[in-house]
C-alpha cells in the first residue's frame, strides 16, 4: 500500500545526514529532469533580489529569508516527512513512533513536493522555502514532474492499493489512472478545509501502526475522533471514504 501525500509550506531547518544525493531519492534514474529545477531554484535563493525572493519562498522579512539562504547542493538533509513542519505533520508526530512505524512512513508515504517532485517519506532532502504555485524561471515545476514522473508512478503503483490524501493543488502533479481510495471530513454535515490537515495527518500516523494490506484492512480501521459515515465514487476510478469530526 502507498500513501500519496502533501508538503507544507512550514520545513524544519537543519539536518544530521550527508548533503544531497541522487542515490537517496525515489526514481534516481530520473534526477536529470529535477536537476535542472534544483539548480534554478539554488541560483535565485543564493543570489536575487528582495523581491524576487519573497515571491520564491513566500517571506517577506528578510531576516526569516535568509535562514533558506543556504547552497542546496551542500547543506546537511534529514528524511523528507521530518522536514515538513506544518499542520498534517504537527498531528502525525513522527517523533512519538517507534521504528518500525517510521520505516513504513519512510517507504510507503509518497510526497509531492513542489521542488522535488515526488519523494518517500524517508528520502533525505536539505532545507529549502519554495512557495506552493511559484515558478522557476517562469517554469511551473508540477507541469514538469507530471510529464517526467507519471510513467514511473504508474508502473510503481501498479497492483497496489493506494490512498491518496494529498490536497487538491497536488494533485497537477500526477493523476492516478487506477482504483485508489480517498477521504473527505465533514463537521456538521460541511467539508472542512484548514483542519483537514489535522485529521490526514492523525489517519497517517494511525495506518503507521496497523499497516494494512488489503483493501478489507483499510476499510475496517476506524480513526480516534472520526465516525465513518459511507463511501461514494469518487472520479473516474476512485471511492471516497467520507468521515464525520466528533
Amino acid at each position: 500500500m502507498y500513501i500519496l501525500f502533501s508538503p507544507s509550506e512550514g520545513k524544519k531547518l537543519g539536518g544530521d545526514s550527508l548533503p544531497l544525493n541522487k542515490n537517496e531519492l525515489l526514481f534516481k534514474e530520473l534526477y536529470h529532469h529535477r536537476l535542472p529545477l534544483m539548480q534554478a531554484y539554488n541560483d535565485l535563493i543564493l543570489d536575487s533580489s528582495h523581491e524576487t525572493l519573497i515571491k520564491l519562498t513566500g517571506i517577506k522579512k528578510e531576516a526569516e529569508i535568509q535562514k533558506y539562504q543556504n547552497d542546496l547542493f551542500s547543506t546537511a538533509t534529514m528524511p523528507s516527512i521530518q522536514r515538513y513542519d506544518g499542520v498534517a505533520y504537527d498531528y502525525l508526530d513522527l517523533n512519538s513512533l517507534n521504528q518500525s512505524e517510521k520505516d513504513y512512513l519512510f517507504t510507503q508515504t509518497i510526497i509531492f513536493s513542489n521542488l522535488f517532485g515526488p519523494l518517500r517519506g524517508g528520502d533525505l532532502i536539505p532545507t529549502y522555502k519554495f512557495k506552493q504555485g511559484s515558478t522557476l524561471n517562469k517554469i511551473a515545476t508540477e507541469k514538469i514532474y507530471k510529464k517526467e514522473f507519471s510513467s514511473s508512478l504508474d508502473t510503481l503503483f501498479k497492483d497496489e492499493l493506494i490512498l491518496d490524501l494529498r490536497a487538491g493543488f497536488y494533485e497537477k502533479f500526477y493523476a492516478l489512472d487506477q482504483d485508489f481510495i480517498s477521504m473527505k471530513f465533514l463537521k456538521g454535515g460541511k467539508s472542512v478545509s484548514h483542519w483537514a490537515k489535522a485529521y490526514r495527518g492523525k489517519v497517517l500516523q494511525t495506518l503507521s501502526k496497523i499497516q494494512p494490506k488489503t483493501k478489507e484492512e483499510l476499510l475496517g480501521i476506524e480513526y480516534e475522533g472520526l465516525k465513518f459515515i459511507e463511501s461514494v465514487p469518487y472520479k473516474k476510478k476512485g471511492t471516497m471514504l467520507i468521515y464525520e469530526v466528533l
